[in-house]
């Protein structure tokens, strides 16, 4: 919170968001082997006031959504979850709105 925030479009965030990368599994992919304690660590951030998750499909897919969605549910008003859409692992990237609808 002492970092201030900042406007993403319509949306006032806190400057220090949390990245969603960190509840994954090893190297950054699949489910990681505590999901309860992932889930413990979402909801503390919101406690401290947290109101920006950055996450992206290429942790999973869909892990990190997943425990946000399982954690934070039902959201607060402020809270904002962003992604890089069309981001894919291992090696493959469509960074088109297209991609993203069907990744």
């Amino acid at each position: 919170m002492a970092a201030g925030t900042i406007r993403l479009g319509d949306f006032t965030v806190n400057r220090l968001g949390f990245g969603a990368m960190r509840v994954c599994g090893p190297d950054i992919w699949g489910p990681p082997k505590d999901r309860a304690n992932a889930v413990r660590v979402l909801r503390r951030a919101a406690e401290l006031g947290h109101n920006f998750n950055d996450t992206a499909d290429s942790y999973g897919p869909h892990v990190s959504e997943d425990l946000i969605a399982e954690a934070l549910h039902p959201y607060a008003k402020d809270l904002v979850i962003g992604t890089k859409g069309g981001l894919l692992r291992p090696t493959a990237t469509r960074g088109t709105p297209a991609a993203s609808r069907t990744t």
